[in-house]
């Protein structure tokens, strides 16, 4: 499996996925966001950061780089792309995924464990859950408070779009658990063909049982052995 991570200005987890994504047998290349040319690619990452230190909206600059039309087209082919932290406001942006990312609710960067629970197992970023279906990552943003409205919310739940919902170790969903605010605890979306995946957390921080944990390998095992 080969992937393509794209670097933009004020992206601090371009190596850290890289990271993931080598130790898990995918062969990366790493992607500036002014190439014209995407490689060859079964997978695209937009990484976690603050692209253009994020001026205007987050994401918002980003989404406008010359290598998205590229991203789309890749996308328009059935091929994998995966936004996180700063990636999943720059695919909101795009239109990719619905929805926007707001400030946090209480106005506050975030940095911390939370717990999930990985609501959609079939697609192939989440179909190893089934293992462990209550997760801990790592989150860190700012504006991490996902917004959909009625309509849109209803079409997440309906066509069961949502990936993955900030909950406690049991699995609870509550506002207890909602570290943001985000519209019913959402902390990661699909797309209707499931080929996109935008998240908050940061499973490339959990790979590393000695150092962190390990939830986030799961993720990296399901790109791997694709359905």
């Amino acid at each position: 499996m080969k992937s393509s991570v794209i670097v933009f200005p004020g992206s601090n987890c371009d190596r850290d996925i890289a990271v993931a994504l080598e130790k898990f047998k995918i062969k990366n290349q790493m992607v500036w966001h002014n190439d014209a040319n995407l490689p060859k690619s079964d997978l695209v990452v937009l990484p976690g950061g603050f692209s253009y230190g994020d001026y205007l909206r987050t994401g918002c600059i980003a989404s406008k780089s010359r290598i998205i039309d590229e991203i789309i087209n890749h996308t328009k082919k059935g091929g994998l792309l995966l936004g996180i932290c700063n990636g999943f406001q720059i695919l909101t942006e795009t239109g990719l995924l619905p929805g926007i990312l707001l400030r946090n609710k209480e106005l506050k960067f975030i940095s911390k464990n939370v717990f999930l629970k990985v609501t959609n197992l079939d697609n192939n970023f989440c179909h190893n859950y089934k293992k462990k279906n209550i997760i801990k990552l790592h989150i860190a943003h700012n504006e991490g408070n996902y917004f959909a409205n009625n309509d849109l919310l209803k079409k997440l739940e309906d066509q069961n779009l949502i990936a993955f919902k900030y909950s406690d170790r049991n699995g609870n969903i509550n506002d207890n658990t909602n570290p943001n605010g985000s519209s019913n605890n959402i902390a990661g979306i699909l797309n209707s063909e499931k080929n996109i995946l935008g998240m908050m957390p940061h499973p490339e921080r959990m790979i590393e049982p000695l150092l962190s944990g390990e939830d986030g390998s799961l993720m990296f095992e399901s790109l791997f052995n694709k359905k």
